[in-house]
């Protein structure tokens, strides 16, 4: 029997997908997630010999709490699911070590022969999702301008940013510019599409 944690912040996507697996005679789902920074407790707690994890998460992205996983837990093979249109974020994961990808609207079917071929030690990867991702570079941006740009993305204003990190919002101002450039954006709602898109943030 193949113990599985599936983490989904999706209700009804989680309950179809668990519904799905329990249909497979070797397959158990041990434990069910919806955040991020739940899945290592969960995982501590259950031992599943395969976690599959969504690439998008609250509090904690899939990547990160996977590269957490794989130091506390190393038994638990990891499966990431994503959608096409991230192929930054499949090239992320692909530095982080992860090498198991099933693209999210994938037939039902395949996830169950995924879940076995990584439980098997096997490399999962989708051919489309690897070659996407490759054609993404490296992240032109400096590590303060990552950050400073993750905070634009949750909407704080440039005072709030510079309270936050410690710098002048002169300085905030600054390095969103240079992101902006960096990224070939119109303006900073641009920028983080694209660096989020890339995979940068």
């Amino acid at each position: 029997m193949i113990k599985v944690l599936l983490a989904e912040d999706m209700h009804m996507i989680r309950a179809a997908l668990t519904a799905l697996l329990r249909l497979e005679p070797d397959l158990e789902v041990v434990a069910e997630v919806t955040r991020g920074d739940e899945i290592l407790p969960a995982a501590l707690a259950s031992r599943p010999d395969v976690a599959v994890l969504d690439i998008d998460l609250p509090v904690l992205d899939g990547i990160t709490a996977a590269v957490s996983l794989r130091e506390r837990l190393p038994s638990c093979r990891v499966l990431v699911l994503t959608a096409l249109g991230q192929p930054g974020q499949v090239r992320r994961a692909l530095t982080a070590g992860i090498e198991a990808f099933l693209v999210k609207d994938a037939p039902g079917d395949r996830l169950a022969d995924a879940i076995r071929r990584t439980a098997a030690g096997l490399r999962v990867l989708d051919a489309e999702l690897v070659s996407s991702a490759m054609e993404y570079g490296e992240s032109p941006l400096t590590p303060r301008e990552s950050s400073v740009l993750k905070e634009a993305a949750r909407g704080s204003s440039a005072e709030e940013i510079a309270s936050r990190l410690h710098l002048s919002p002169g300085t905030v101002r600054n390095y969103l510019t240079g992101a902006i450039a960096k990224t070939g954006a119109r303006n900073k709602i641009d920028a983080i599409r694209i660096a989020e898109d890339a995979g940068w943030l």
